[in-house]
């Protein structure tokens, strides 16, 4: 008697989601963290999460027999991902080094990082069953994080009336690493359009 079994087809779009839940709590807790709120401590936890989430999504990728949008697409949304988990950890890290605390407008760009992260994840959310909320959700992403570029020019200006060399060379350095941020959630948003793009 033959037996005959249906490909796995293991559910891509909820471990993508997850991943991006991770991420979204790891960016909550750096906001908090630049209001003063709390510690390092979710924002390097989210950080290793959200890599164990990434494998788990990639290993679930080789052997799915069917995918909801392009592998390539999802392996790529999954790095990106990640990548905006790794990047708020490194601000955490290197300002912990320079012993800098945040200031009002490091509290700022974060919070316009977390709002345009939590769209992301109603993207995300949307991937798969409404194509037109997920590209709107993304929209949202990057006008969010446009607002970043505001704070910062206005951030960086401020440093001219410092004189404590140390103090300026850190700021600045911080106040880039925000805006590389807001760059690498954008290039989540991106993801997502060409991903719907290809769509039929």
């Amino acid at each position: 008697m033959k037996r005959w079994f249906l490909p796995e087809v293991p559910d891509l779009l909820g471990l993508l989601n997850t991943q991006a839940d991770v991420v979204r709590e790891g960016v909550e807790a750096f906001a908090s963290w630049s209001h003063g709120e709390g510690d390092s401590t979710a924002v390097h936890a989210a950080e290793d999460r959200s890599g164990d989430a990434k494998r788990v999504l990639q290993s679930s990728l080789r052997s799915a027999f069917s995918t909801p949008l392009d592998p390539e697409d999802i392996y790529e949304l999954s790095e990106r991902l990640d990548r905006v988990a790794n990047s708020v950890k490194n601000i955490v890290r290197e300002a912990e080094a320079l012993r800098v605390t945040p200031d009002d407008a490091m509290r700022d760009m974060a919070d316009d990082l977390a709002t345009g992260f939590a769209r992301l994840g109603q993207a995300f959310e949307a991937l798969g069953h409404d194509d037109a909320a997920a590209s709107a959700a993304a929209d949202g992403a990057v006008a969010s994080c446009r607002e970043i570029e505001t704070t910062y020019s206005s951030a960086m200006s401020s440093l001219l009336t410092i004189d404590d060399l140390r103090e300026v060379m850190g700021r600045r350095d911080l106040y880039r690493r925000y805006v590389r941020t807001a760059d690498a959630v954008e290039q989540v948003a991106e993801r997502i359009w060409y991903a719907l793009m290809k769509s039929p």
